[in-house]
């Protein structure tokens, strides 16, 4: 089976947004870092597993609402100034890339 492009997508948002999290001050880095990488790693994982499900519309529900956990957590970092604005743009282009516009309503 080759690779869905939305597991490939979020499997290059995982990627790129890591390392940036990797970056943020120790003391946030340990809460809302740890809180973003643990909901993408689910978010992937799920997608992975609802390709080989074939009653996959109440995980892809799940994960919706898992995406727009991330969408407001990605939210928080920009709030208390912790990515720069290029890369709080960058990282939501990305992830509405990464899911389609359509999951996002």
């Amino acid at each position: 089976m080759s690779e869905l492009p939305v597991i490939q997508k979020m499997y290059d948002f995982i990627l790129w947004y890591a390392p940036h999290l990797n970056r943020m001050l120790r003391r946030m880095q340990f809460v809302l870092g740890d809180r973003i990488q643990g909901t993408m790693y689910d978010v992937l994982e799920g997608l992975i597993e609802a390709r080989y499900d074939p009653d996959r519309l109440p995980l892809l529900q799940r994960l919706n609402a898992k995406l727009d956990v991330l969408r407001h957590q990605t939210r928080l970092c920009r709030d208390f100034d912790l990515p720069d604005v290029r890369r709080y743009e960058f990282s939501g282009k990305a992830l509405r890339a990464a899911v389609g516009e359509g999951a996002e309503r």
